[in-house]
C-alpha cells in the first residue's frame, strides 16, 4: 500500500465528512435558536479544548501534516480564533487542497525526515511514521471530538455522518 492511499485517502474522506457534519450542525443550530458562537466555545469537559480547537486540528493534522513533512517540521497549531462560518470555510478549503493533491506528490514524501517541535522538545519522525503513529491518530481524535461536541448540543448526527464517503469496490 502506498502512503497516499493511507494518508490522503483518509484525510479526504474524514475532512469531507467534517464539512457535512459542520453544515448539519449549523443548520440544526439555526433551526433551534442555538447561537453558533456557543458551539464554537463548547467543550466536552472543562479541561478539554474547545470545538474551535477540535475543528482547527482537522486541518492541522491533515493538510498541515503534509505541509509539515514537506517543510521538515511540525508544531502545535497556531490558528487565529474564528467564528463557526470561519471554521466551515477552513474545513472546506482544507478539503479542496487535499482534493487537489496528486498521489505521487504524497508518495514522494516517504522516507523524509521531520521533527515535531513541542516547547523545548524535538521528536524525530520519518514521514510515514509521523502519518501513521501521530498525525492520523490525532486527526481521528479531533474529528471525533468535534462530532461529539455537536452531538452533545443535540445535533442529530450518526456514524454515517462521521464516516463520510467510503472507498468501496474491489
Amino acid at each position: 500500500m502506498k502512503l497516499h492511499e493511507v494518508a490522503l485517502g483518509t484525510y479526504r474522506q474524514i475532512a469531507g465528512a467534517a464539512v457535512g457534519v459542520l453544515d448539519k450542525g449549523a443548520q440544526y443550530c439555526q433551526d433551534n435558536g442555538i447561537a453558533l458562537q456557543e458551539v464554537v466555545d463548547s467543550r466536552l469537559y472543562p479541561d478539554m479544548a474547545s470545538f474551535h480547537f477540535q475543528v482547527v486540528c482537522i486541518t492541522h493534522h491533515s493538510l498541515g501534516a503534509i505541509n509539515g513533512i514537506k517543510a521538515g517540521e511540525f508544531t502545535p497549531p497556531d490558528y487565529p480564533q474564528t467564528d463557526y462560518a470561519g471554521l466551515q470555510a477552513m474545513t472546506r478549503d482544507t478539503l479542496a487542497a487535499l482534493q487537489a493533491m496528486r498521489p505521487e506528490d504524497v508518495d514522494s514524501l516517504v522516507g523524509r525526515q521531520l521533527v515535531f517541535k513541542l516547547g523545548g522538545s524535538e521528536i524525530p519522525f520519518t514521514a510515514e511514521n509521523f502519518i501513521l503513529s501521530f498525525s492520523l491518530p490525532n486527526f481521528y481524535f479531533h474529528a471525533t471530538t468535534a462530532y461529539a461536541i455537536l452531538r452533545a448540543r443535540g445535533v442529530p448526527l450518526g456514524k454515517r455522518d462521521f464516516i463520510g464517503k467510503m472507498k468501496i469496490g474491489v
